[in-house]
């Protein structure tokens, strides 16, 4: 007998959430459905029964899987079914797991994994944010052991004013859009992109966060205590106490002598690796599990050694302050023929970033639940093994990769020029070269340097810096630029990206429960001082963007033609356009608005392709001189083509100062001549006069001394106006255009 679902419901902001379960997925550990407006998703999360062997490290897996039904739409792949996950799913997965990562015992070796549908979208609702309170809520009531629960939630602001959970439309017209998940204690993570907000605003946005977030994790605290299956039992994988005070003991001496040494990453690793093996040998032996357990309690001698003489002594592995910066260089136009280039190098951490310039076809089209459908900023970053000195497969981009790539692309986004003021598509790659701590930061720089070299003119450069934390009882240090060892063993990665004004980017992962707001605000503090001195440093090799593109870089002109001439420069099926690209050698992209880009590398291509299309788009006005070719004659006069697929009547009588007795006296089929339009009348008709030229009439002469005259052009003769054409046997049809096919209406562009 079907068991009635358990609801529970729960106000943030002006809104209601709705959790439930005991519907959906009753085998998972835990099954919840969360509901906001029209917005439902399912998060299941489920443990194994046995833990795996061999390992050192929780197996945790989080997956969002982004299904298209939800909003009524088939996937737009060959196949018509969700393949891998797209950049927001990754994203949405990232998102979720790294609050809920730290909360789960250290000790745990079971699979752990975390899986989330979109059942219904609106489209009017972020999906991310529901996701983490799903899990959160999922975990809460299943039986795997976890130190939760956690909420989240979006913190939107507009016209300086906080909004919870704004909606997509919302936050077209906002200026930040922070993303925090935390305990009731403290915050666990930060994802934010803004458009230069202080580092005031952003503490009291953080503050304003965690504390909207209290009444998610009372209600899942309600849930646990109602609902919740008993924790599960498990084996645990701690290292023992007396193997690590014995490494501890025999191995913190050599360690801190390798530390004392002039630091290089290499030399250090090398040292520790040689004081590893001895250890190993002489506490292990054969034993593989003893090995794994004393490599273990090796790595944690290692972590207490740094930690220990960073909080005591405020020395660093590499001999700086807490609040140093390692020396930079940088330099720009690297890369001969990419559009722009640049090198920015920090320490043993360096970022090469080439940009290309592309036309607004060559946006990326985005098939997801969002709003949004395509993006013409784009930014990728690459990680290859050689930027470590180590050596594995290339399995294609990583979940990381993908990160680090949309942070540095958040970072960035508010200072590239709109479409209107730049009608570029910009890719940029970032290509990691060498490692050795906060290298999506140093993506930041070496890609702001780029879009200077490439000529972009951007609002503001914008420079990036990872801060980190050894947190130890009531005892902390803030360090500003921390290498990868500080990284590994410290407690937080704090990444700020922003100009000299405020902040654009901000993203933090935690391995503590929490942090408070007192540690945010110091860290944002000595971020913003590091910030600046990096932008000294890269204003010394660029100061501002090129006046001009690279001589190979594309130029694009925009045209703006009436919407009703869409047509007539696409053709039938595309031929018109096709053929001006190939007769020019420009690409030309039309928007739907009547916006025409043009863009080619050639000036004299740019201006036969700019001419061809105001020819085809150009409209006769009355008083105007053309030079047009004879299309037809007839005894009463001579039709002439003044601009394509545009034709009029040249009467007998305006053939000639004098008086004519057959038109082909004067002209022939396939001559041209120059006329005046003298009149064209409500149905389109348009009445020329080689006479008016000759004479050196008006248009008002010309038209007055035409009046009276006979006129026959529409008696069943080719008479075509400047907005129809001849489609044979003597019919006239409107041109071919989106509006009158159903097939392309959906379509924001026509390209060919």
């Amino acid at each position: 007998m079907q068991q009635e679902p358990k609801r529970y419901f729960v106000t943030i902001g002006d809104r209601q959430l709705t959790f439930e379960t005991g519907k959906l997925a009753g085998q998972a550990g835990g099954a919840v459905t969360l509901q906001l407006g029209d917005t439902m998703i399912l998060a299941t999360a489920t443990m194994s029964n046995e833990a795996r062997q061999g390992i050192d490290f929780f197996p945790l897996t989080v997956d969002y899987e982004e299904r298209m039904y939800a909003g009524g739409r088939i996937p737009g792949s060959f196949f018509r079914r969700e393949g891998r996950p797209g950049e927001e799913a990754i994203l949405t997965a990232r998102l979720t797991d790294r609050p809920l990562r730290p909360l789960f015992p250290k000790d745990l070796r079971n699979d752990v994994q975390i899986i989330v549908y979109s059942l219904s979208t609106e489209g009017e609702n972020p999906i991310d944010i529901l996701v983490v309170n799903a899990a959160s809520a999922a975990l809460m009531i299943s039986d795997i052991p976890w130190g939760g629960p956690v909420g989240a939630i979006r913190v939107g602001r507009i016209d300086g004013e906080f909004v919870i959970n704004p909606t997509f439309s919302e936050l077209e017209q906002s200026d930040l859009d922070l993303r925090l998940a935390g305990t009731q204690e403290a915050i666990l993570m930060v994802e934010c992109g803004a458009k230069e907000v202080t580092e005031d605003v952003m503490v009291t946005a953080l503050e304003f966060g965690h504390k909207a977030i209290q009444p998610l994790i009372e209600m899942q605290l309600q849930m646990a205590a109602e609902i919740g299956k008993v924790k599960r039992e498990y084996t645990s994988y701690a290292l023992q106490e007396d193997i690590n005070n014995k490494v501890y003991n025999r191995a913190a001496e050599e360690i801190r002598a390798v530390l004392s040494q002039p630091y290089q990453k290499a030399v250090h690793d090398a040292g520790f690796n040689a004081i590893r093996n001895q250890v190993i040998d002489e506490f292990a032996g054969e034993d593989e599990n003893l090995i794994r357990e004393v490599r273990g309690a090796f790595d944690d001698a290692v972590k207490k050694v740094v930690r220990n003489q960073i909080l005591t002594q405020n020395i660093r592995p590499d001999g700086r302050n807490t609040k140093e910066i390692r020396n930079i260089w940088c330099e720009v136009g690297v890369s001969p023929m990419a559009h722009g280039s640049g090198l920015f190098t920090r320490g043993e951490t360096q970022a090469l970033t080439l940009a290309t310039l592309g036309t607004p076809r060559e946006a990326q089209e985005i098939d997801s639940l969002s709003p949004a459908d395509s993006k013409r900023y784009i930014h990728h970053y690459n990680f290859p093994p050689f930027s470590v000195g180590e050596t594995r497969p290339l399995r294609g981009t990583s979940r990381r990769d993908i990160g680090h790539g949309v942070l540095a692309e958040n970072a960035l986004r508010p200072m590239i020029p709109p479409e209107s003021e730049f009608p570029y598509t910009l890719r940029l790659v970032s290509e990691v070269l060498s490692s050795n701590g906060s290298t999506s930061m140093a993506s930041v720089c070496g890609s702001t340097l780029a879009l200077m070299d490439t000529g972009v003119p951007i609002k503001m450069p914008v420079a990036g810096i990872a801060m980190g934390l050894i947190k130890q009882d009531d005892q902390y240090v803030v360090l500003t630029d921390i290498l990868g060892i500080e990284d590994h063993l410290g407690d937080m990665d704090f990444k700020v990206a922003g100009t000299s004004t405020g902040i654009t980017a901000l993203q933090m992962d935690i391995k503590l429960i929490g942090i408070t707001s007192e540690i945010m605000s110091e860290a944002l503090e000595q971020a913003r001082v590091a910030r600046l001195q990096i932008l000294e440093k890269m204003l010394e090799v660029i100061s501002e963007p090129r006046p001009d593109l690279k001589p190979h870089a594309p130029r694009i002109e925009v045209l703006h033609i009436p919407v009703d001439k869409i047509g007539a420069v696409i053709g039938p099926g595309g031929k018109t356009i096709r053929s001006i690209q190939e007769d020019t050698g420009a690409k030309i992209d039309i928007g739907d608005e009547g916006v025409v880009y043009i863009a080619t590398n050639d000036g004299e291509s740019a201006r036969m392709a700019r001419e061809r299309v105001e020819a085809l788009t150009e409209s006769a006005e009355v008083g105007r001189i053309y030079t047009g070719k004879v299309v037809r004659v007839v005894d009463f006069g001579a039709f002439v083509e003044i601009l394509p697929n545009t034709d009029g009547l040249v009467h007998i009588s305006q053939l000639d100062t004098q008086r004519v007795e057959k038109v082909e006296d004067v002209v022939r089929m396939g001559d041209e001549i120059t006329v005046m339009v003298t009149n064209i009348d409500p149905e389109g008709k348009i009445r020329l006069s080689r006479q008016a030229v000759l004479e050196g009439w008006t248009a008002e002469e010309a038209a007055q001394r035409d009046k009276g005259r006979g006129s026959r052009s529409g008696s069943g003769r080719r008479g075509r106006s400047n907005d129809r054409r001849r489609t044979g046997g003597g019919r006239e049809k409107p041109f071919f255009s989106r509006q009158h096919n159903p097939v392309l209406q959906p379509f924001g562009r026509f390209c060919i």
